[in-house]
C-alpha cells in the first residue's frame, strides 16, 4: 500500500526540523573553533591555566574567568535549588490548593524579567545592601571562614551569585513543579492510606519517583547560570584575578566576552576571545552531558542513584 503524499510530506518536514537543531550546533561549533584556532594552537595551555590577561603583550590567560564562572554558578545553584524545590513542593503537595497557581505564576514571572532589569536592581539595590549591611555582618566570620574575608567592595562574587540564584530559580522551580505533578496521584493516596504524614508522602513517595526530572531541572538552571552575561557583568566587579573570598570582585567568561569583544584591537585578541567562547561552549556541553548521565543513572536505579 502506497503511503499518502501528505504523510510523506509530513515525515520529510519533521525530519528536516529534527536535523536542523544538531546541524546548527555543529555549524556554531565549527565557526567558533575556526575563529579560535590561532589562539588555541599557540596559547591553549595559557588560555586554560594562565592567570595574566595582558592584551598589548599578547598574554591571554583565562583561568580566572573560568574560576569566576564556575564559582558564581555553583554558589547560585546551591542557593536556588533548595528554594526552587521548596516552591515546587509547596505548590503541588503542601500549600493550600487555592495558593498553588498564584504562587507558581508569581515565581514564573521572574523568568520574564529582562537581564538588564536584574542588573540595574543589582547595582542600585543588591550591591549597596551587601556593602552596607550583609558584608559587614559576615566579616567577623572571616577569622575562621576564609570565604568571608576582605573589604566590603559591593561588586563581588557573592553579589553575582545571589543575582544568578534569583534568575535561575524560576527555571528550576517550573521544571520541578511539572515533574512533581507528573507523579501519579494514586501513589500519594497509597502512602496516605498506609498512615504516612504529608511530609512523609513527599519524602518517601513523591521525591524518589521524580528524582531524575528534578536533577534535570537543576542542571537546566546550571546551564542558564553559566551563560548569563549582562546582569553578572554589572555586579561581579570585572577584575581579572582569582578571587580569594566571596567578597572579592571577579570575572566570568561571559562578562569577559561582553566587555572586550567590541573593542578587540588585534587578530590575536579577537582569536583569544573566540577561544574563551569555545571554552564556555565546551563547559556548557560537558554540563549537559553530565546532566544526561546523572538522569540516566538515577532513572535506572544504579548504585549511588538513590535518595539517601
Amino acid at each position: 500500500m502506497q503511503t499518502p503524499i501528505g504523510d510523506r510530506l509530513y515525515r520529510a518536514v519533521t525530519t528536516v526540523c529534527a536535523a536542523a537543531i544538531p546541524l546548527v550546533l555543529v555549524l556554531l561549533t565549527a565557526v567558533v573553533l575556526r575563529a579560535a584556532w590561532p589562539a588555541l594552537s599557540l596559547h591553549a595551555g595559557d588560555l586554560a591555566f594562565g592567570t595574566t590577561w595582558d592584551v598589548p603583550r599578547a598574554r591571554f590567560g583565562a583561568f580566572p574567568a573560568i574560576v569566576g564562572t564556575l564559582l558564581s554558578s555553583l554558589i547560585a545553584l546551591c542557593i536556588a535549588a533548595p528554594l526552587a524545590l521548596g516552591v515546587a513542593i509547596f505548590t503541588v503537595d503542601i500549600g493550600p490548593r487555592r495558593l498553588h497557581e498564584p504562587v507558581a505564576f508569581l515565581v514564573n514571572l521572574l523568568a520574564a524579567i529582562p537581564s538588564v532589569v536584574y542588573g540595574l536592581w543589582g547595582v542600585f539595590v543588591l550591591v549597596p545592601l551587601l556593602r552596607s549591611t550583609i558584608m559587614p555582618a559576615l566579616m567577623p566570620l572571616g577569622s575562621f571562614i576564609p570565604l568571608f574575608r576582605g573589604p566590603a567592595y559591593g561588586p563581588s562574587v557573592i553579589a553575582a551569585s545571589l543575582l544568578l540564584a534569583i534568575m535561575v530559580l524560576p527555571y528550576i522551580a517550573s521544571v520541578s513543579r511539572e515533574v512533581l505533578l507528573a507523579v501519579p496521584q494514586a501513589q500519594r493516596e497509597a502512602a496516605l492510606a498506609l498512615g504516612a504524614t504529608r511530609w512523609e508522602v513527599v519524602r518517601d513517595a513523591v521525591l524518589p519517583a521524580a528524582r531524575s526530572g528534578l536533577i534535570g531541572g537543576v542542571m537546566l538552571g546550571l546551564g542558564r547560570a553559566l551563560g548569563e552575561t549582562l546582569a553578572v557583568t554589572m555586579v561581579i566587579g570585572n577584575r581579572h584575578a582569582i578571587p580569594d573570598s566571596l567578597f572579592d570582585p571577579a570575572y566570568t567568561m561571559a562578562s569577559l566576552l561582553a566587555n572586550e569583544f567590541a573593542e578587540a584591537s588585534s587578530d590575536a585578541h579577537l582569536s583569544a576571545l573566540m577561544a574563551v567562547a569555545a571554552l564556555l561552549l565546551l563547559i556548557t556541553l560537558l554540563v549537559n552531558l553530565l546532566a544526561r548521565w546523572l538522569v540516566r543513572r538515577v532513572a535506572t536505579g544504579l548504585p549511588g542513584g538513590r535518595w539517601s
